[in-house]
Formats: C-alpha cells, structure tokens, sequence
C-alpha cells in the first residue's frame, strides 16, 4: 500500500496585522511534519501594502515544503488606493506568486485555482466573494486537464456556499460555480475567508462535493484560535481533514 501523503491548508495570514506566535508556530510545524505541499487561500496581507507583500514572501519563501496560492479580497490595494485597484489590482500578488519556487505536486494530486475575488462590484461591500464566468470557465479547463488525477482539488478564497459559520462569503454565483466544478469532476473545494474552520458535504445535480474551509494565523480572529488544515490523503477516496488550533 502506497504511502499516505500529507497537505497542509492555510489561509488568511494578513501580513500587517499577523500572528507572529501563530506563523512561527505554523512554520514550526512544516519543519517538523514536511507536507508534501501547502496549499493557502488567500488574503496573505492586510491591505495590499508592498511591505505587507514583502513580509509575505519572506516568510512563505522560507518553509519547508512548496507552496501553492490564491489571491484573497486583502490581496488588492485598498480602497484609499483606489486608482492602483481598479488599473492594476493583481501585480503585487502576482508579482509574489512568480517570485516563489513552482510547485510540484504530490502525485495523483490536482489543486486548481478559482478566483472568488474582484476589483469591484456592484454592491457596497466590495470584500465579498464573486465568481465570475470567465474565472469559473478557466477552473474548468484546468479541472479537464487533470482529469487523471485521482485527487481533485479546487483552491478559492470564499466559500462558494455559506457554511455554518460566524462570518459570511456571501459568494455571487457560487452555488451554481460549485455544481459546475462537480460535475467537471472536483472533489474537494478548499477556501478561507471567514477565519474559522468548516468541514461539509453538499449534494449538488447528483453529485457529491466537499467543502473545506480553514481558519487563520492572524490577529482578526473569530470564534476559532488560530488555525490551519492538516489533510491526509490516502491514495484513493479517503481525504482526512484534522484543524490544528495554537494552543
């Protein structure tokens, strides 16, 4: 029997109002443990700052194991920069993603990005998730592509349904987004955003899909301390999905 490979999922680090006990801790436990891959979701900084995005690649520049990302509503300039957000919202975060090793993936493992996130939106609260057609379409090319992989993940910031939580994505299009990428074959759909962990199973067009949401490392906490994923899969259907809180 093949080994069983181990993942770490993490979100919401907001560089500039960090956990710095809860990133060292972090750290700490990639060292120790050395996950095939980590996997975070999004809002790596607090409002987009070049310092802030500096901090960020430092440290996820210095564990110990590849790192994947997507971009989270932190990740754009805020809204006193609202020229740089609407003409260049992406280059800092984009600029950080190419700076970092590529990844390679654990075998027999996808994890494809869906970006939930938008320059702006016709609604007042700007930090909600949004899917838009174009985004949801590229998840799905991505989803054809590795349709061999005997694990399927999809990477977004928001929840693209509301779980039972504090906080809310209130994701535009993300019910109709999560039956697409079930029916494109996506197993598990991994999300941040609300700082606190969930872990759900929804039937969607007769499909089964898995909805995994991971906590925080900084200081804007909710009801959870701070957190993150550890996932363990088994080769096969079994995905073990334990949150790890700092003590």
């Amino acid at each position: 029997m093949a080994a069983a490979t181990l993942l770490y999922h993490v979100s919401d680090l907001h560089f500039g109002f960090e956990d710095r006990d809860a990133l060292d801790w972090f750290a700490a436990e990639v060292a120790r443990e050395r996950p095939a891959l980590v996997i975070c979701t999004g809002d790596l900084t607090m409002r987009g700052s070049a310092r802030e995005f500096a901090a960020a690649q430092d440290w996820l520049g210095a564990l110990a194991a590849p790192v994947v990302l997507t971009p989270g509503n932190h990740d754009v300039p805020y809204y006193h920069h609202m020229l740089r957000r609407l003409i260049h919202p992406y280059d800092r975060y984009r600029a950080l993603a190419a700076d970092l090793p590529v990844a390679r993936l654990p075998d027999g493992v996808a994890v494809v990005s869906l970006k939930t996130i938008a320059r702006a939106q016709f609604r007042l609260n700007w930090s909600k998730g949004r899917v838009s057609t174009r985004d949801l379409d590229r998840a799905l090319q991505g989803l054809s592509h590795q349709a061999e992989k005997r694990l399927r993940m999809v990477a977004g910031h928001h929840p693209l349904v509301d779980a039972d939580t504090e906080s809310r994505g209130s994701t535009r299009g993300g019910k109709a987004a999560l039956a697409a990428l079930a029916r494109a074959g996506a197993q598990v759909v991994l999300s941040g955003h609300v700082h606190d962990p969930f872990d759900m199973t929804l039937e969607l067009d007769g499909q089964s899909i898995r909805l995994v949401g991971a906590g925080t490392l900084s200081q804007r906490l909710r009801i959870s301390a701070p957190s993150f994923n550890r996932l363990v899969w088994d080769g096969s259907a079994g995905l073990v999905v334990e949150p790890r809180f700092l003590n």
